[in-house]
């Protein structure tokens, strides 16, 4: 586990997506403003949930599989995956309050 979030590519989203049992990942890419506005939200989601949920971010420019596997149309988009399985998304970008519940709904 991590207290920020990991950088994932093509090659290792699979692994990690079944590796850790609560992963949350982020398509992102540097020239999206929502991407950038809900970053600190991520990070801090991160840290205070450190060893309970993985935090990934996925350059969706440099990683076209991954992107095209989950059909993103639009980004930000977030993936939670649980035990290896897509249990939920959202798109676009989320104020940390209803995000943060979104995160705790698939905790328990």
């Amino acid at each position: 586990m991590a207290d920020k979030p990991i950088h994932v590519t093509d090659a290792e989203f699979d692994k990690i997506v079944k590796e850790n049992p609560y992963v949350v990942v982020d398509f992102w890419a540097e020239w999206c403003g929502p991407c950038r506005m809900i970053a600190p939200t991520i990070e801090e989601l991160a840290k205070k949930y450190d060893g309970k949920v993985t935090f990934a971010k996925v350059n969706s420019d440099e990683n076209p599989r991954t992107v095209q596997q989950f059909m993103i149309m639009g980004i930000p988009t977030l993936l939670f995956f649980k035990a290896g399985k897509l249990v939920d998304q959202v798109v676009g970008a989320m104020p940390k309050g209803p995000l943060e519940a979104r995160v705790q709904k698939h905790l328990a």
